[in-house]
């Protein structure tokens, strides 16, 4: 599938989460029996995702939780590849892999993604562009410092809408000089990745800025994330208003995606919020 099909004018794009790991931080485990991810399951969570209105499906085989410990690329491939294989046989929907290594990224577009979500943004393993760019896949920069383990100490920013845009262009560029189209690039700020809830705040609310300062497709993923629980309270699975309500404003802002965990609810707040920056007379150039 052209990675193009994934971001368009005339909506606001809705990534669907699918997790096969044993550990994320709101759903670890519930696609996972025994020592391995349960393809049937995961099909089947995959099919409620698209019925509620995701547009495409992010899979992903790593938990990039703060404090979370690496996988190896071996592992993490034998947890997504099967998965992927099997929706894409399934559904038409796009498949993103959420990976940050070049040997997942290659497994799964073999086995169907169109898609690569790389949280690091090129910054853990520069060779995935190479894997992208000869795939001519599509490619998802992330905005992160450091890595899961240690990301969330000795946090600081001066200007943080300013650096996470500098260090999101840098990113393009690395993806360019490896030969990825830029027309096939998406940023993502990394919401909750190394910064603290005034960051996250600062993101979502001048969203449409930090999308003018690359002129890519901007992705947002406030789902259920720690700064929304500083907000609201209770635990992960608990935060889904919150995470709607988050995603209604980016899209509002000048979002033009946003990943979910409740599409559901998502899908509403962001079709109204996306209404509402349309009769605003903001369309893209």
């Amino acid at each position: 599938m052209e990675p193009s099909a994934l971001f368009r004018r005339d909506r606001a794009t809705i990534l669907g989460v699918l997790n096969v790991t044993p550990d994320s931080f709101s759903d670890g485990g519930r696609l996972w029996r025994g020592a391995r991810a349960d393809v049937a399951a995961a099909v089947d969570a995959a099919a409620a995702l698209l019925r509620d209105g995701a547009h495409a499906l992010d899979v992903g085989g790593e938990s990039t939780r703060p404090g979370a410990r690496e996988v190896a690329a071996g592992e993490e491939a034998s947890r997504v590849a099967p998965v992927i294989e099997a929706l894409a046989k399934r559904f038409d929907a796009p498949i993103s892999v959420d990976t940050r290594k070049h040997e997942v990224a290659q497994a799964a577009l073999d086995a169907g993604a169109c898609w690569v979500n790389d949280v690091s943004g090129l910054r853990h393993d520069p060779a995935l562009a190479d894997v992208v760019a000869r795939a001519r896949a599509g490619l998802i920069l992330g905005h992160l410092r450091g890595a899961p383990e240690t990301m969330q100490h000795d946090i600081h920013f001066d200007d943080v809408l300013r650096e996470v845009g500098d260090e999101l262009e840098a990113s393009a560029r690395a993806a360019e000089a490896a030969g990825v189209a830029r027309a096939r690039l998406a940023v993502d700020p990394g919401l909750g990745f190394g910064k603290r809830g005034e960051h996250n705040l600062v993101l979502l609310a001048r969203a449409g800025e930090l999308r003018a300062r690359t002129g890519l497709p901007l992705l947002v993923g406030p789902s259920r994330k720690r700064f929304l629980g500083e907000l609201v309270g209770g635990e992960p699975h608990h935060r889904d208003a919150a995470s709607a309500a988050a995603c209604a404003v980016a899209v509002f802002a000048g979002a033009d995606a946003v990943r979910v965990h409740d599409v559901a609810g998502a899908a509403q707040a962001v079709a109204v919020a996306f209404a509402l920056r349309e009769a605003r007379g903001e369309g893209r150039a």
